[in-house]
């Protein structure tokens, strides 16, 4: 994708000139544009492509469809017109729905404020306030710069003031996770403001309500992502802390797992904002004590079947088993045997092998009995296979030579086997391929036993060579 940027009427301008100078048709005229600044290194994600509409007032210059909806909402609005807007906002949300180049072109021409507008109009009518925070939500989608402090707050107020009614809170909790997806400071606003007791208590709330759990886990989550690139320090550990120590939030998402045994997707978001909040050896005990474990192994067992699930259940007992006591729980409950069967299922998945890799690898640090059980249940073999399955995926490469290293160190009596299974080769092979690989793949090839030929580096000093 390109990293130039144009604006929506500088695009627009060149298929108007596409039309009237080459004699074009819309559509030609559409693509051939598009060609023309791609072709220029520029990115187009942010544009609109199409052909601007005639507007309904004389005098006026063409507009793209979505403005013209967005001056309909904007007059609705306007004259407090409570019957028009149901419709206005519908219209509008669908075409924001549609696509990002939508929905941004609406937000560069005040799209917001009328929005926010609509949702104070709305507080008094509880269809119409779910129809204008769908709204909201849409327009966010992507765009959390476009909430303001004023935003926040009546987002809040709505989330405190309707806690009771489900879809109410649904509504609300969407447009705060697409709010703080990748903007640390309306994350950190949020908390301040009291997000984080909201979202626990919505899911205690609304245990009965998939929808609800699974959006309240997910905005959880949020919190805790470290995902803007503006922001060189942000807050994602202290929020982790505050959600589990404060709200107690392993507790909450644990149990809520209970009334959802049939629903993988909910479990899975729930075991993904499990593994968000493995930040501290405590709290991965604690998530064994309260049974988090257990489902998680379960959720494994039973939704072999789901690349989407079986992924975030192995990120999660890779997040827990930092806590070395917790290591010994997921062996001693079949936890190794149904990686490798996970890896072995879902071999041509490069995340889901490199996920079951760093699992193992994490099972295996520090642990010489753990390496015995991965060696009796398959594990290097199928590390190896994911290696041989996945040769230009470097996250594969290097989780994979790292259990192998991880196996070998203090039991030298794996070696051997594992070295007629074609290890040397396919490590030596992962260290030519990726500059990344090249230490945990020497250090690999070196607990093995192999010869390691170190890599030379010219300094053009005469007679000089660094490794």
């Amino acid at each position: 994708m390109g990293s130039k940027q144009i604006a929506q009427e500088t695009f627009d301008d060149a298929v108007q000139e596409n039309i009237a100078e080459f004699e074009m048709d819309p559509e030609e005229a559409v693509r051939e544009a598009v060609q023309q600044f791609e072709s220029q290194g520029v990115d187009l994600s942010n544009i609109v492509k199409a052909v601007r509409s005639p507007s309904s007032e004389n005098g006026q210059r063409q507009k793209h469809e979505i403005l013209l909806t967005l001056d309909s909402l904007g007059r609705a609005v306007d004259a407090s017109a409570l019957a028009e807007l149901p419709e206005q906002l519908q219209t509008f949300t669908e075409q924001c729905r549609e696509q990002l180049a939508f929905r941004y072109l609406a937000g560069q021409n005040g799209a917001y404020s009328v929005v926010f507008s609509a949702c104070q109009l709305a507080l008094g009518d509880r269809n119409l306030l779910l129809q204008a925070f769908s709204t909201l939500s849409a327009l966010l989608d992507g765009q959390p710069d476009l909430l303001d402090s004023a935003g926040q707050e009546l987002l809040l107020q709505m989330l405190r003031e309707r806690r009771e009614d489900a879809e109410v809170t649904l509504v609300g909790i969407r447009c705060v996770r697409h709010a703080c997806l990748k903007h640390e400071q309306n994350r950190q606003d949020f908390v301040k403001g009291g997000i984080l007791p909201l979202l626990t208590g919505a899911i205690i709330q609304h245990g009965d309500s998939a929808d609800v759990v699974r959006t309240a886990a997910s905005a959880l989550r949020v919190m805790t992502f470290d995902d803007d690139i503006r922001v060189p320090f942000g807050h994602a550990h202290d929020h982790a802390k505050m959600i589990v120590l404060e709200n107690d939030g392993l507790r909450v998402l644990i149990e809520a797992a209970k009334a959802f045994t049939d629903n993988s997707s909910v479990l899975s978001e729930l075991c993904a904002t499990l593994s968000r909040l493995s930040v501290r050896n405590e709290f991965c005990q604690e998530i064994v004590d309260l049974g988090g474990l257990n489902f998680m192994v379960t959720l494994l067992a039973d939704c072999m079947d789901h690349p989407d699930v079986v992924k975030q259940v192995l990120s999660a007992i890779r997040a827990v088993a930092g806590n070395d006591d917790v290591k010994d729980a997921i062996v001693d409950a079949g936890g190794t045997d149904l990686i490798v069967l996970a890896i072995s299922h879902h071999l041509a998945n490069p995340q889901i092998c490199e996920q079951g890799c760093a699992a193992l690898c994490v099972l295996a640090l520090r642990k010489p009995e753990n390496c015995g059980v991965i060696m009796e249940g398959g594990g290097a073999l199928a590390a190896l296979q994911a290696m041989k399955a996945h040769p230009r995926e470097v996250a594969v490469q290097k989780q994979a030579c790292m259990l192998i290293r991880n196996l070998v160190s203090r039991s030298r009596d794996f070696s051997q086997p594992i070295l007629d299974m074609g290890a040397e080769n396919l490590i030596t092979e992962a260290r030519a391929a990726h500059r990344d690989c090249d230490d945990v793949a020497k250090a690999a090839l070196r607990d093995l036993g192999c010869k390691v030929e170190l890599r030379e580096l010219w300094t053009g000093q005469k007679g000089s060579l660094a490794q």
